[in-house]
């Protein structure tokens, strides 16, 4: 890239010396956003749904709003412009290679999402492959495997079992094709963290590959494709507090290589020509350019790599240790509240990311989530969050009340199951976590202040 956009684009990144348990949240937008209360007056919103959106951080949009007067379209143009925005954007594409730590021949695609990279992947893979993946996947990474011989392989109970399952999953697997294994890193709902590295090699130990869902853990931890010996790692940009629709696939090569491409179109294509049947005869791209047809999202791909350059300047360790911080707060609150019932896969002990679920005796959580808005400026989540056979599991038959505001339907023969999530990182005030407590025990102890009732399946304050 230029100087002269190396210089525009530039933001400070001073890192204040100050421990991990006293440093401050980073900034985001939206800490300053005030919302309006059912019961009257405002208060300042707490973004506490990390886990299905992040707030951008203050430095990706200083850097997007710098760079925006210089924007042009990529690769092939010959203005200036053309060209320092194609310098960005296969520079971006380095950045977010270093923030995982891939190896020499790795590829960076950019893509629209993890569903999307993931999507990529399964379009991807060889003839007659065979795919593992856990019931405990979010629906991006359990469902885009339709055109391969899928095994699904139920929910564990500790990190031991869930090796144990995929290593008798793969002894019993065709031994000559190829397979798959699609693993999270954090999960969604209950934010525990899973063995990627011991899973990763009982798939090698098998002659299988295995694509890591990084979209919970890439926000909390450091992620290194090397160490962790994954193949692929899928992500999200608006998960990584970079918003404008990017994802991103990282990995092997191969068979990224030997595939269709993801989409047909420029950019994909190296020459085009017609045959003399009257037909047109496609040479395509290598490079990751192959599964990148159109105009790329350069914005996009921009904020993810500011995101990368913002997290690994301010330090996963204090990152990870400020946000210890927080989930010890707000587990220690729940547990004072004796209606309220975590769920979790592998028990309490279980080294996890700032992603909690739960449900409350005597509430349905869609009712729960709308008082915890309304009443007290809290954003939270409530329902299956995209990975209903995990949350089923982990509900079980346990009811809800019927008919209560904002109950899902349930299926003929089904109870109406549904949990509330808070989720949090690095923009995460402590008092948002505290606030997010004080409003459970009241709730709970006294009830909401307010009338609700149910609008288009969904619990909304009564006007």
């Amino acid at each position: 890239m230029s100087a002269s956009l190396n210089t525009a684009c530039a933001t400070s990144a001073t890192t204040t010396a100050v421990t991990a348990a006293t440093a401050p949240p980073l900034a985001v937008l939206g800490r300053d956003v005030t919302v309006p209360l059912v019961t009257g007056g405002e208060v300042g919103y707490a973004a506490l749904d990390y886990a299905a959106s992040t707030p951008a951080l203050q430095r990706v949009w200083d850097d997007v709003a710098a760079y925006a007067p210089y924007y042009g379209s990529v690769h092939r143009g010959a203005g200036y412009l053309s060209q320092l925005s194609t310098d960005l954007f296969e520079q971006s594409r380095v950045t977010v290679a270093e923030f995982l730590d891939c190896r020499p021949g790795d590829q960076v695609v950019f893509t629209r999402s993890t569903t999307d990279s993931l999507n990529l992947l399964a379009a991807a893979l060889p003839a007659d492959c065979q795919v593992f993946v856990f019931e405990t996947e979010h629906h991006a990474s359990l469902l885009p495997w339709t055109n391969a011989r899928v095994t699904y392989l139920n929910a564990p109970r500790t990190p031991a079992e869930a090796v144990a399952t995929l290593e008798r999953a793969l002894a019993g697997r065709d031994p000559h094709g190829p397979a798959l294994v699609c693993v999270t890193g954090a999960s969604n709902v209950t934010g525990e963290l899973w063995p990627v590295r011991e899973l990763a090699a009982a798939a090698h130990a098998h002659g299988a590959r295995i694509v890591l869902d990084a979209a919970q853990l890439a926000p909390h931890h450091p992620v290194s494709v090397r160490e962790l010996d994954v193949d692929w790692v899928a992500f999200s940009g608006h998960k990584l507090y970079a918003p404008f629709g990017s994802g991103v696939l990282a990995g092997r090569a191969d068979w990224l290589q030997e595939a269709e491409p993801y989409l047909a179109g420029g950019g994909a294509s190296r020459k085009v020509a017609r045959r003399e049947d009257g037909g047109v005869e496609v040479e395509w791209h290598t490079t990751a350019a192959r599964h990148e047809a159109g105009s790329p999202n350069v914005i996009g791909v921009y904020s993810i790599a500011s995101a990368c350059r913002a997290l690994t300047e301010a330090g996963f360790e204090n990152l990870v240790e400020r946000e210890r911080h927080l989930i010890a707060k707000v587990r220690e609150g729940l547990a004072e509240v004796p209606a309220v019932r975590v769920l979790s896969l592998f028990g309490d002990d279980a080294p996890r990311v700032g992603v909690i679920s739960f449900v409350v005796d005597g509430w349905n959580s869609s009712h729960f989530a709308a008082a915890l808005s309304a009443e007290y400026g809290i954003g939270v989540r409530d329902g299956l969050f995209c990975a209903h056979p995990l949350v089923r599991t982990l509900l079980g038959s346990e009811p809800q009340a019927q008919g209560e505001c904002g109950a899902p339907e349930a299926a003929p023969g089904e109870r109406s199951l549904n949990a509330i999530r808070v989720s949090f990182g690095a923009g995460t005030p402590d008092e948002h976590v505290e606030r997010f407590v004080r409003a459970v025990g009241e709730l709970v102890a006294h009830g909401a202040q307010w009338q609700y009732r149910t609008e288009e399946g969904r619990c909304v304050p009564a006007v």
